[in-house]
């Protein structure tokens, strides 16, 4: 892999490094935890107590355990009425690596119970602990969970390249962004423990990655009879197939990380809108990166629930109204949730993607209100449903050509093979929707892609005259990118498959993509008012 020098160099730093492959030996009276890598660095054992859930760093035990199982992570305990119950990753698949570091997704997690006073509690008490225990079921089964033993997912590329060198000494759960740590909860005993090198914090969300290797071509050839050899990555499959483009004799990598945030998590239509500290439902921070040449470039997006105080409460109906509650705090919930966007990404520009009648339109009338009240951010009005519904998505260069100018003035972040940074990225697009899944991902993918054309033609991978779309071959496996992380984020708030797939990949509705999302919003029904009241709690 052709990495860039400065993260080469890290590599060769002393950079903090978890425990990646543990025993997990089960006693009569306590689980006892043991690293098996030579090359971990600090406290190589702890034990939990099976009866109050107490942790006991470097704990050994001469006995011979009843059972002996490996593990490849500890996600972290929680407390119940009647215990601790300690969670651990019992199996993983190798996805890929992130900018030279191994990155692994989990497959199946377990709780393992540390209650033993749960036998001297009431008869109410025992079934309430029952009825907590179903729940965690439910956890052990969270979909989109990634994590590295090397590095840290939480940080897009740009802080990651502005923060001093130093940090990579650190314990992970120290350099992470608490926003995107799914298990940061979990983790406060075994951080009082200090114990680092065991601290694994998970992202959840998506990470794709498209890998083109370029052969060589005579200089005659012109750019839609290129030859290629062309590999897909999904880190939930894995695809590989051959077809024909040549570029610049230098393999291009995309890659697609979707961190979702952990400060309003929930499930649609049991999670909506902003609190009053200004966090919304569903917010997901999105980065592309473009590896070619030496070069490494991101463009990041954000998306997130309208940030208003509103809700969507399950009544059994097919869509549920929506309320818009009036509340004082109102603008200063909406003040504070651009406040942070703006000191974390720079200049801001909305993209409400949201239907112009009936409850939408309402929604949409007022967070348009509060918007006005906020002259330092762009807001834009685009009737998603109204321009592009009829497979017209063509149509979404409408919305492109009112805000061309701001996103072409955000930039991207682009480094060169030294490491040295040619371009910053200054601000970013926040796009919403209702749901944040469907229309949103069809207009982040059509922003992507802008901007890939733009970062491709700065490195001298494209002449100006071309774009990724001259290509068809390669075009194809760039929606495909994006489908599938549309997919992955959409069940993780919704429990399906997102809506609108043809969009992204054919730009039009096609009747097998019709009847995919009507099976797709009847499950919406279904899980929103049988299921996901549980998962949610």
């Amino acid at each position: 892999m052709n990495e860039n020098q400065v993260i080469m160099a890290a590599k060769q730093e002393e950079r903090f490094k978890l425990c990646d492959q543990m025993e997990l030996q089960e006693f009569p009276d306590k689980y006892l935890i043991r690293s098996v890598d030579n090359s971990s660095q600090q406290q190589q054992t702890f034990s939990v107590d099976r009866s109050d859930g107490i942790i006991q760093p470097g704990d050994t035990c001469d006995a011979n355990p009843t059972k002996v199982s490996t593990i490849y992570g500890v996600v972290g305990t929680i407390r119940l009425l009647a215990g601790t119950y300690l969670l651990v990753i019992t199996s993983r698949k190798e996805v890929g690596t992130y900018l030279g570091f191994t990155i692994f997704r989990v497959m199946s997690m377990k709780f393992m119970a540390c209650n033993g006073s749960l036998s001297y509690s009431s008869y109410q008490e025992k079934k309430d602990e029952a009825y907590f225990m179903s729940l965690l079921r439910t956890v052990e089964s969270t979909p989109g969970l990634y994590y590295s033993y090397e590095t840290d997912l939480t940080l897009n590329l740009q802080r990651t390249y502005k923060l001093a060198k130093e940090r990579i000494r650190k314990p992970l759960w120290k350099q992470a962004d608490p926003r995107f740590v799914w298990n940061r909860s979990l983790l406060e005993d075994l951080i009082e423990c200090k114990l680092d090198t065991f601290v694994i914090p998970l992202v959840q969300g998506s990470i794709l990655k498209l890998v083109i290797f370029m052969l060589s071509r005579s200089p005659d050839i012109s750019f839609p009879n290129f030859h290629f050899l062309l590999l897909w990555n999904s880190f939930t499959s894995f695809h590989a197939l051959t077809s024909q483009f040549t570029l610049k004799d230098s393999p291009a990598r995309i890659t697609l990380i979707s961190r979702r945030c952990t400060r309003r998590l929930g499930t649609r239509m049991w999670r909506r809108g902003a609190n009053f500290e200004g966090d919304t439902a569903n917010f997901i921070e999105t980065e592309q990166l473009l590896e070619f040449g030496g070069f490494t470039s991101s463009i990041l997006q954000v998306r997130g629930s309208i940030p208003l105080l509103w809700e969507q409460i399950v009544d059994l109906s097919y869509k549920p109204r929506i309320k818009i509650i009036s509340h004082e705090e109102t603008p200063k919930a909406v003040e504070r949730h651009f406040n942070d966007l703006k000191q974390r990404y720079g200049d801001v520009v909305v993209l409400d993607l949201t239907d112009k009648r009936g409850d939408e339109g309402q929604l949409s009338a007022a967070f348009a209100s509060e918007m006005q009240k906020l002259p330092h951010i762009r807001y834009v009005s685009f009737d998603f449903h109204h321009h592009c519904g009829n497979s017209n998505l063509d149509n979404i260069e409408l919305l492109y050509d009112q805000i061309s100018e701001d996103i072409e003035k955000q930039g991207y972040f682009l480094v060169d093979s030294e490491g040295q940074i040619i371009a910053e990225q200054n601000g970013v697009a926040r796009a919403n929707c209702i749901d944040c899944i469907d229309r949103t991902n069809v207009t982040q993918s059509f922003l992507a892609r802008k901007s890939l054309n733009l970062q491709l033609h700065r490195m001298g991978a494209l002449s100006f005259s071309e774009c990724i779309s001259t290509s068809d071959e390669i075009y194809e496996m760039f929606k495909i990118l994006w489908v599938e992380q549309g997919d992955e984020i959409s069940l993780e708030y919704c429990g399906t498959n997102a809506l609108k797939r043809d969009l992204v990949r054919f730009g039009k509705q096609t009747l097998v993509g019709l009847i995919k999302d009507g099976m797709s919003a009847l499950s919406r029904y279904y899980l929103n008012n049988f299921h996901d009241g549980i998962k949610q709690a």
